[in-house]
């Protein structure tokens, strides 16, 4: 059903077949025959694409596309731990929430409620200017400001799915409050939670280059394509493809998840199944 899906879609084709690609080449760079993406040479500052260098050099002399592979796997790392911290810590509200419902119930969704009117890209920008910048920091922050949405969105479908039959027929055989709420309804919202994570992959990514963008992500020498186009901003009119390159990798990146995000849903949504 996924693969029939995704041979309609031809956004989700081209996404998928992007990612496998982008994944294949961040796992093999170790063995690939790539300059350092960190070793300054200033004599050789912005070379043009040759044997050497494809893409060229940046403002220190560094190979382009050493730093754009390396640059990704520190953005893509971040993307998809925090998107699963994230879907972690609001799943486990959420479903607390959902089955136990009354004081405790209410008292999640206010907190839940009361985070959500705090601009969230300003409650980042606090918290990093406060423990700093280092990628654990990034991560942490980014999965505790984004938590409120998966928790709504399981708490929903908790409240739906726990007076269905089965439920019913755990809590007459005496299971515990955990076992039901962790063995029993929670599998029944991983559909929700894979979409969830799926999706958030490429919105955290595009936080954290907003973040680098400002300073305030990862820190040089360390390379993401966020602080790649920090860099690059200083000389749009002299090398303006320093700039292009990993603004086109966010691009592409951001949307191949998006895409696939998509799919997945319309794979795992029976509603939609019956639909078509």
């Amino acid at each position: 059903m996924f693969f029939t899906s995704l041979l309609r879609n031809k956004l989700a084709l081209f996404g998928t077949t992007w990612l496998v690609l982008l994944c294949l080449i961040l796992v093999a760079e170790p063995v690939l025959p790539l300059p350092s993406p960190t070793r300054i040479n200033i004599t050789n500052a912005f070379a043009g694409p040759s044997a050497e260098h494809l893409l060229g050099t940046d403002e220190n002399g560094r190979d382009v596309v050493a730093r754009l592979i390396d640059g990704g796997r520190v953005s893509i790392l971040v993307g998809i731990v925090s998107a699963l911290l994230t879907v972690v810590v609001g799943g486990a509200l959420g479903v607390v929430a959902g089955y136990t419902g009354g004081t405790v119930d209410r008292v999640i969704m206010r907190v839940t409620d009361g985070v959500l009117s705090i601009p969230v890209f300003f409650l980042l920008l606090a918290v990093v200017a406060l423990f700093g910048s280092s990628i654990t920091v990034l991560v942490l922050a980014l999965s505790f400001t984004r938590w409120m949405g998966p928790a709504r969105l399981i708490r929903g479908e908790i409240m739906r799915i726990k007076e269905l039959e089965y439920a019913t027929a755990a809590r007459s055989l005496g299971a515990g409050h955990l076992r039901i709420m962790f063995l029993h309804l929670l599998p029944q919202a991983l559909p929700l939670l894979i979409v969830a994570t799926s999706m958030g992959v490429g919105n955290v990514m595009l936080v954290e280059a907003g973040l680098s963008f400002l300073g305030l992500g990862i820190t040089p020498p360390t390379p993401s394509w966020g602080n790649m186009l920090t860099a690059s901003q200083f000389y749009m009119w002299s090398a303006p493809m320093l700039a292009v390159y990993p603004g086109l990798m966010i691009l592409l990146t951001v949307l191949a998840f998006n895409a696939v995000g998509d799919v997945i849903r319309d794979t795992l949504d029976p509603r939609r199944r019956s639909g078509a």
